[in-house]
C-alpha cells in the first residue's frame, strides 16, 4: 500500500515522499523502462540499406584505360568491399571517429561524454555518436529529420547492428555511404577526387586526409567553400586540414596503428588534386556515353532501369585525342563560316554528325554528335534523319557486281544464270540529264499516279554514253538510277545491307530514287559500311564497348565476328573506283585528298541542299561526316529540314565543300603516326561483262559538243548510233553536254554482248583492257571541278531524288530517320 500523502506527518512533511516510496518508484520505473527497451530491442529489425545510401554512377573509360566520367541517375559512388580499403584508411578513422568501434556495442556512452569534454576545452574531438550510428543513419535511414522519435530509432538500430552485423561490414558500409565533398560519394569516389586514384592506393598520410574531410568538406576540403560559408575559404580551411590531419597521425600512433617512424615522414600536408568543376555530360562527352550506353544494353539484354542504378566500370573503344581532332575540325568550320548574327537566315540551326571507325575491328574511335550534348539532345553521329544523297552510289555499284543486271527479257525476278555481273569501267550507261527512266525490260517507268520519272543532274548536264567510273568520279545521276533499276532494288537494299546499314533506316518501297540516296542511315553506319570495303569485303559490326565490369568482375567482353560481305574482288574494284573520285582532278572527293595517303571517298548531296556528306576511308580508318539545318526546338510542330542555299556564305554546299574538308582535317590528324598503308590492288572480277544500260552502245558515234541549254531537250529515239571511230583513244574526264540525238541501237538499250566496243577507261579493275574507242560523246569535265554533281534541275534534284511532274514522292523531311545504331 502506498503511503502517500503521509499519514503520520504533519505539515509541509506529509507532502514528502518517504525514501522507501523514491526507491521504490525508482525500481518501478527502470524496470518498465528496461523491460519497454527490451520489448523495443526484440521488435526492431535490421533494416534493408536504403537505395539512395547505395545508388552508384557507372564509370566509362576511355580506350586507353584513362578515366572518362562518372554518371548515371545515381550519387558519384562505387561501392568497394573492406578488402579493397587500406588497413590505414580503416584505422584513420577509427582513431578519429570511434576508438571502441572494434569492441562497443553500437553506441559508447563514454565516447558521448568524452566529445562534450573536448568541445569543452577547444580540443580536436572524435564525434558524439559512434561509426556504428553514422552508418545507420546514413545507409539505414532514408528518413534524415532531426526528431526524438527518429533518435530514439536510430539508438535502437545501432546497438542491434552493433551485436548482429559484423564489425568489417559496418565499417565498409560507414566508408562506402558517407559524403566526402567534391560530390564524392563513398571512399572510392573519394580517393578520386582528391588524389586520382583508387582507394587501395591510399597511404596513411592520405587516409588521415580523408579520414579529416568527413568531418566536413565544406570546412576541410582545401580548396575552400566561400559561397557556402564565408569563412570557409581555402586559406582557413587548408589550416584546419593540417591541424587535423596531423591529430589524426597523432592519434594512428598512440593507438599503435602506424609506427612513430612513419609518422616521422609525414611532414606536410599529401599533393591533393585541385577541385574541378563538374563537367559531366557537356561537350562531347554525353554522346559518347549515350553511345556506348546504348551499345552495352542491346548487347548485354539490361534494362535502362537496371543499367541506371549504376556500378558498372565501361570500357570503351573511344579514342580521346581522336575526339578531340574530329570536335576540333568542325568547330574550326563554325568558327570561320557559320555566322547567325550575319546570315541569320541562312546560318541558324547548322548541325555536324560525324563517326569514325577502325577498319579492322568495327571499333568506334571518335564521333561528333553536336555542339554540346547539354545543349542539343540528338546524337547526330548515331541517329540523323538526313538523307544520304550520293554517298549511297557504292553499294548500287556493288550490287551490279555482286549480282548482276537482269536480262530484259526474262521475269523480274531472276537467278544468277539470267543475270550479267558488270564491270565498273567497261560498261556504258546514259549519262543524260533530264534521262527518262526504265525499268529492266526497257519499258518507261511510272509511279502510282502514271508519270513518267525524269532523272536530271547537277547543273542540267548531259554526259552522254559514260563508265560506270567516271559516273561515279562526277557524281552523274542517271546512269546509277538506270542501274539500280536494271539490278533491281531489292538487290541494292541487300547490298546496302550486307555492307552494315540497318534495314530501319532504309526507305520503303522501289523508286528508282533509292539508288540515289533517299534513306537516312548515321553517320556511324555510313562509316562502318563503307568501312566493309575497305576490309576487303568484310563487315564488322560497329561496336564502342569493349567490356564492362561490375563488382570486380567482367561480365561482357566484346567478341569479334566479321562476315563476309562481298568478296574480295568486290570490294576492291569498289574501292579503287573511289580512289578515283579523290584522285582524278576533277572528282568531287579531291577535297579529301591526304598527301602521302591512299584515300577512297564519295561526296553526297540531296534535294534542295537538304544535307551534304563525305564519306571516306584510308587502309585504316572509315570515316563519314555530314552536315544538315534542321530546328533543335522540339517544341515546334511541323519541322522540316532546312535548305543550306547561302549557308556559310556559299552559293549551294555540297559534300566537296565543309563535310570534305572536316573530313580532310580531321583524317589528316587522326593517322599522324599510323603507318602508311595502301589498298590491295583491285582483282579480277570473275564473269563481269560489259554492260550498256539505258540507250548507250558499245561504239557511240563521234559528235561534236552542242551548246547547253537551259532546258534540254529529249529526242525521241532511243540509242545513238554506233558508227567506229577511226582511232581508238581515251578522251579522260568527260565535258559535259546535251545529248546528240541517237539513231536506233544495233543492240538491247539494256545490255549487248561484248563486241569489242567499250573501252576500259583507265581504272585498273584486273580485267583484259578492250580497245578504247573515240568517245567524244562523253564530253569533258564541269566548269566547276570543285562541286560536286547535286543540285536541282526540272522536276529533279541535284542527287536524283526528282521525277516528272510529281512522281517522285521523294521523302525530304528526314521522317524515315535511322534510329539508334543499337537497336
Amino acid at each position: 500500500m502506498i503511503d502517500y500523502p503521509r499519514h503520520d506527518k504533519d505539515g509541509w512533511r506529509r507532502w514528502m515522499p518517504s525514501w522507501k516510496l523514491v526507491t521504490g518508484t525508482f525500481l518501478v520505473f527502470f524496470a518498465l523502462l528496461m523491460g519497454g527497451a527490451v520489448f523495443a530491442y526484440s521488435k526492431v529489425g535490421i533494416p534493408k540499406v536504403a537505395d539512395t545510401a547505395t545508388s552508384q554512377n557507372n564509370i566509362y573509360y576511355w580506350a586507353d584505360g584513362s578515366r572518362m566520367v562518372a554518371t548515371g541517375a545515381g550519387q558519384n559512388r562505387q561501392i568497394i568491399g573492406i578488402d579493397q580499403i587500406p588497413q590505414v584508411m580503416q584505422e584513420a578513422v577509427i582513431s578519429a571517429e570511434n576508438k571502441t568501434f572494434r569492441d562497443d556495442w553500437g553506441v559508447d556512452p563514454m565516447g558521448i561524454g568524452r566529445a562534450v569534454w573536448n568541445m569543452a576545452k577547444g580540443g580536436q574531438t572524435q564525434g558524439g555518436s559512434t561509426i556504428t550510428q553514422q552508418y545507420v543513419k546514413n545507409g539505414l535511414l532514408d528518413d534524415q529529420s532531426q526528431t526524438l522519435s527518429r533518435k530514439v530509432k536510430e539508438l535502437f538500430i545501432s546497438i542491434k547492428v552493433g551485436n548482429e552485423v559484423e564489425k568489417n561490414d559496418i565499417l565498409a558500409g560507414y566508408l562506402n555511404t558517407s559524403y566526402y565533398g567534391r560530390g564524392a560519394y563513398g571512399i572510392q569516389a573519394a580517393s578520386r577526387a582528391y588524389f586520382d586514384k583508387d582507394a587501395k592506393h591510399l597511404n596513411a598520410s592520405e587516409s588521415a586526409v580523408l579520414a579529416s574531410v568527413l568531418k566536413g568538406a565544406t570546412y576541410f576540403d582545401p580548396a575552400g567553400y566561400p559561397d557556402v560559408d564565408p569563412e570557409a575559404t581555402a586559406q582557413n580551411n587548408l589550416a584546419r586540414l593540417t591541424k587535423r590531419w596531423g591529430w589524426i597521425l597523432d592519434e594512428m600512433v598512440k593507438d599503435g596503428k602506424i609506427p612513430a617512424a612513419e609518422r616521422a615522414k609525414y611532414t606536410q600536408l599529401p599533393k591533393i588534386k585541385a577541385r574541378k568543376a563538374d563537367a559531366q555530360l557537356t561537350g562531347q562527352i554525353g554522346y559518347l556515353v549515350a553511345t556506348a550506353k546504348n551499345n552495352f544494353a542491346s548487347k548485354y539484354d539490361i534494362s535502362k532501369e537496371a543499367l541506371e542504378l549504376g556500378g558498372y566500370e565501361i570500357h570503351t573503344t573511344f579514342d580521346k585525342k581522336k575526339v578531340a581532332d574530329m570536335e576540333k575540325s568542325v568547330k574550326k568550320v563554325y568558327d570561320e563560316y557559320i555566322d547567325e548574327k550575319k546570315r541569320p537566315k541562312e546560318d541558324t540551326n547548322v548541325e555536324f554528325g560525324g563517326a569514325s571507325i577502325d577498319v579492322k575491328t568495327g571499333a568506334v574511335v571518335a564521333l561528333y554528335g553536336g555542339q554540346d550534348a547539354t545543349k542539343h539532345y540528338t546524337n547526330n553521329a548515331d541517329t540523323t534523319g538526313a538523307q544520304v544523297g550520293s554517298t549511297f552510289k557504292p553499294f548500287v555499284l556493288a550490287a551490279a557486281m555482286k549480282d548482276g543486271v537482269r536480262d530484259p527479257k526474262g521475269p523480274a525476278t531472276q537467278d544468277a544464270s539470267m543475270r550479267t555481273l558488270v564491270d565498273p569501267d567497261k560498261s556504258r550507261y546514259n549519262g543524260k540529264d533530264d534521262y527518262k527512266v526504265r525499268k529492266y525490260n526497257g519499258e518507261i517507268w511510272h509511279n502510282e499516279k502514271g508519270e513518267e520519272w525524269l532523272q536530271n543532274n547537277e547543273g542540267d548536264t548531259s554526259y552522254g554514253q559514260i563508265s560506270l567510273r567516271k559516273a561515279m568520279v562526277v557524281s552523274a545521276n542517271s546512269p546509277f538510277v538506270q542501274l539500280g533499276m536494271d539490278v533491281g532494288i531489292d538487290k541494292v537494299r541487300e547490298a546496302a545491307v550486307d555492307a552494315g546499314l540497318l534495314p530501319s533506316s532504309l526507305v520503303k518501297g522501289e523508286v528508282p530514287s533509292f539508288s540515289l540516296g533517299i534513306s537516312s542511315p548515321s553517320a556511324i553506319r555510313m562509316a562502318g559500311a563503307y568501312a566493309t570495303f575497305a576490309n576487303e569485303g568484310a563487315r564488322n559490326e560497329p561496336y564502342s564497348v569493349t567490356k564492362v565490369v561490375k563488382n570486380g568482375q567482367v561480365i561482357y567482353e566484346h567478341k569479334a565476328a566479321a562476315q563476309q560481305a562481298f568478296s574480295s574482288a568486290i570490294s576492291s574494284n569498289v574501292t579503287d573506283v573511289l580512289r578515283s573520285v579523290v584522285e582524278d582532278k576533277g572528282g568531287t572527293g579531291k577535297n579529301a585528298a591526304i598527301p602521302g595517303r591512299q584515300v577512297a571517298g564519295k561526296t553526297g548531296t540531296t534535294d534542295d541542299n537538304m544535307s551534304a556528306w563525305f564519306v571516306g576511308y584510308t587502309p585504316q580508318l572509315a570515316t563519314a561526316i555530314d552536315m544538315y539545318r534542321f530546328d533543335d526546338d522540339e517544341t515546334k510542330e511541323g519541322r522540316e529540314f532546312e535548305s543550306m542555299y547561302g549557308t556559310g556564305g556559299q552559293r549551294t554546299i555540297h559534300g566537296s565543300s565543309f563535310p570534305s574538308q572536316i573530313w580532310n582535317d580531321y583524317m589528316t590528324d587522326a593517322v599522324e603516326g599510323m603507318p602508311v598503308e595502301e589498298f590491295p590492288e583491285p582483282e579480277k572480277l570473275p564473269d563481269a561483262r560489259a554492260v550498256y544500260g539505258g540507250g548507250a552502245t558499245p561504239t557511240p558515234t563521234a559528235t561534236a559538243t552542242p551548246t547547253e541549254t537551259a532546258t534540254p531537250t529529249e529526242t525521241a529515239t532511243t540509242a545513238p548510233t554506233t558508227t567506229p571511230p577511226p582511232t581508238p583513244t581515251d578522251t579522260g574526264r568527260p565535258t559535259p553536254t546535251k545529248d546528240p540525238k541517237p539513231d536506233k541501237s544495233t543492240c538491247s538499250i539494256w545490255w549487248c554482248d561484248n563486241t569489242g566496243g567499250g573501252g576500259n577507261d583507265g581504272g585498273n579493275t584486273g580485267q583484259p583492257t578492250d580497245p578504247t574507242p573515240t568517245d567524244t560523246g562523253l564530253p569533258t569535265q564541269p566548269t566547276d571541278p570543285t562541286t560536286e554533281p547535286g543540285g536541282s534541275g526540272t522536276g529533279g534534284n541535284g542527287n536524283g531524288n526528282g521525277s516528272g511532274g510529281s512522281g517522285g514522292s521523294t521523302p525530304t523531311d528526314g521522317s524515315t530517320g535511322s534510329g539508334s545504331l543499337f537497336d
